[in-house]
């Protein structure tokens, strides 16, 4: 590579994991206006006009809160998990292609390596859970690994679908080949499974079990305070986005959309189209708190196992009969 190129990938970085943090931080601030709003409440209005100074003020507080560290905790594992959780959640944008010219890196098995990190950051919680030396974080660190892990598998099998039909493991060459006809289309029962699992994967009401407050606290992040926690609050907000932006490269057609500027101004229409639906799929996210109960854990995993696997199963089996009908 040139040095050319070197200096703008890591441009493509900085700007991406700018963006993003900007993104996150003002995530919170809009879902708990919409809760608020659905819920009939003001919601956060008090620091700056409209309450925009307000996740600003929730980091600063964050940042000079005091450290508090249990007693009986694994000291190592206990700073470790956050970073963990972290760490895999802003990974995986860097496959995720954002516009047909504007990406970190397009691989050629970029799904693999989004199910695979994805899977990475589950370790985060179950050492937070573990490393605490506090039995609802251990509870909440279990109910998180079990759940997880149910889920993933019916994510999983949702996303083989779009592989068939794509013929790549490319989601860059996955976007362009839904030039013609979104893939949530054909795939409509694969894309409802990959919405209610990735759900269920960022740990969203109304699966939230292992954070439920009216059994175990606060769950697997109970014993972390100050920055520690607010590096779990990161990671779940950038998993939200993260499963945004995957639907709308998987089922969605990416940046595809109709012609709303000049011929000059086609990347600028391909963010906007790309932006908007990521934007579509968090209002899902946001809409599902606020409107629906938080599952029983039985009923949480008998509806992973017994209904979404099963969907996801028949999913693949209807797709690959059609292809293999085609051909």
């Amino acid at each position: 590579m040139s040095v050319i190129e070197v200096v703008w990938m890591v441009a493509k970085i900085l700007i991406v994991f700018a963006v993003l943090l900007l993104a996150m931080a003002y995530l919170t601030l809009v879902e708990r206006r919409f809760v608020a709003w659905f819920q009939w409440r003001v919601g956060p209005n008090r620091v700056g006009p409209l309450g925009l100074i307000q996740p600003i003020a929730d980091g600063v507080k964050l940042l000079f809160k005091q450290e508090l560290i249990p007693a009986k905790a694994d000291k190592f594992v206990y700073f470790l998990a956050p970073a963990i959780t972290l760490i895999a959640a802003f990974a995986i944008i860097s496959v995720i292609p954002i516009t047909e010219h504007f990406y970190i890196a397009d691989v050629n098995v970029a799904i693999l390596l989004v199910l695979a990190i994805s899977s990475l950051g589950t370790y985060g919680i179950i050492l937070a859970g573990w490393s605490s030396g506090s039995k609802y974080p251990l509870v909440s660190g279990l109910r998180a690994c079990a759940q997880m892990i149910s889920y993933e598998l019916a994510l999983g099998f949702a996303v083989i679908g779009v592989v068939l039909m794509a013929g790549t493991f490319s989601l860059h060459e996955i976007v362009l080949g839904q030039e013609r006809i979104w893939y949530f289309i054909p795939q409509i029962l694969g894309f409802v499974v990959f919405l209610i699992a990735g759900v269920a994967e960022t740990n969203r009401a109304p699966f939230d079990m292992p954070e439920c407050e009216n059994e175990l606290v606060a769950g697997y992040h109970t014993e972390y305070s100050a920055m520690k926690f607010a590096m779990f609050y990161l990671g779940e907000y950038v998993a939200i986005i993260n499963v945004g932006m995957l639907a709308t490269v998987l089922f969605l057609g990416g940046w595809h959309g109709p012609a709303i500027f000049g011929a000059g101004l086609v990347g600028l229409a391909n963010l906007f189209w790309f932006l908007l639906k990521t934007c579509a799929v968090i209002f899902f996210f946001i809409w599902l708190r606020a409107t629906l109960p938080r599952f029983r854990y039985d009923q949480l995993m008998r509806f992973g196992w017994m209904v979404l696997l099963p969907l996801a199963l028949l999913n693949i089996i209807i797709t690959a009969g059609i292809k293999a009908f085609i051909q």
